[in-house]
């Protein structure tokens, strides 16, 4: 092959990416609009416009479009993000393709803060104040006491399939916990706690935007950092290591990545599931590479517009459905599909 040839063909497979990413971000721009008309109350594309260039219409459904269906809207594309971007970090890390955000027992960690924030009263002398910033604070808090540990023991062994393995063990450990809670609590609380594991992207306001934004942005941004490091990882440790990259400190930052994102919008949504897993895969079906330069971009870019769907489809008239059912009816099919094209 010439240089001629092999010009002409980074030319087409670059037009071919550009005219991908055009297509995600122009499919991501529309679903993020229909998101903010659709729900119980229809609001037209005219008076959304107008609202945005500053020609307020009905005070009602400006209050609904800014207040509410603006900031859930913002919430699905950034949990989307994050949770895509934090479960190819994690199949990059294991080279698992079934690896997903919540392997590191990250997910169970915040599950625990809750659980313990809305069910402590129950078996102990202690009154707490379940609002929404205690719960918050209280599932960061457990999210972030296992990404320690996790983080701790990542300097202990030498090879990804012990640390995945600990991992397990300590959202194994969470989860016993929160179960002997549950035990000992109240229906009220139990149906209070199994509310916030159906996931919600309409808990967060603008206030707790302020908070989810930053995380979000600094967990996406360290991924990013490590692209380089991540493309070393997929040819093996050894290979990696023979390159110049440290495989300690990369495992740590991978860590530490994953924790941020995942933890950061579990603590603010609720365990959102199967969007880590999925997503990655579409996105490597998709554009035809392993680089991350890529799939980095194309999973953000998916993974929002894949959770402004999900959103979308929750809001049937009447009814509102939890964003966890509709997430799993995406991805299951897909992580199937995987199994069984790997036999």
């Amino acid at each position: 092959m010439n240089q001629n040839q092999e010009n002409t063909i980074k030319k087409f497979s670059f037009n071919a990416r550009f005219w991908k990413f055009s297509t995600l971000s122009v499919l991501c721009l529309m679903l993020f609009l229909v998101d903010l008309a659709w729900g119980s109350i229809s609001i037209s594309m005219k008076e959304i416009l107008n609202v945005f260039f500053g020609n307020r219409g009905s005070e009602i459904n400006t209050e609904i479009l800014l207040n509410f269906r603006l900031p859930k809207a913002i919430t699905a594309i950034l949990a989307g993000a994050s949770l895509s971007v934090a479960g190819l970090l994690m199949q990059t890390l294991f080279r698992n393709s079934l690896a997903d955000p919540y392997l590191l027992g990250i997910s169970s960690g915040a599950s625990l803060g809750v659980a313990l924030m809305m069910m402590a009263s129950t078996i102990l002398p202690i009154s707490l104040v379940c609002s929404g910033w205690s719960l918050i604070v209280s599932a960061i808090v457990g999210a972030s006491v296992v990404l320690l540990l996790v983080v701790a023991v990542s300097f202990k062994v030498n090879n990804a399939v012990s640390l995945l393995i600990v991992g397990l063990m300590f959202g194994t450990i969470a989860g016993s916990l929160v179960g002997v809670l549950q035990i000992f609590s109240t229906p009220d609380t139990v149906k209070l706690f199994v509310m916030w594991t159906f996931g919600s992207l309409s808990a967060v306001t603008w206030k707790y935007m302020q908070v989810l934004l930053p995380v979000v942005l600094f967990g996406l941004g360290l991924a990013f950092y490590l692209q380089k490091k991540l493309d070393g990882l997929l040819l093996g440790e050894n290979y990696a290591r023979g390159l110049g990259i440290s495989i300690v400190n990369t495992r740590f930052f991978i860590v530490l990545a994953t924790g941020v994102l995942a933890g950061g919008v579990t603590a603010f949504t609720g365990p959102i599931a199967f969007v880590g897993v999925a997503i990655p895969h579409i996105a490597r079906g998709l554009f035809r590479t392993a680089i991350h330069k890529i799939l980095l971009p194309a999973c953000v870019l998916l993974g929002a517009t894949l959770l402004l769907l999900c959103d979308i489809i929750t809001q049937i008239p009447t009814y509102t459905l939890p964003i966890n059912t509709i997430s799993a009816l995406f991805g299951a099919p897909i992580i199937i599909w995987i199994v069984l094209k790997r036999r």
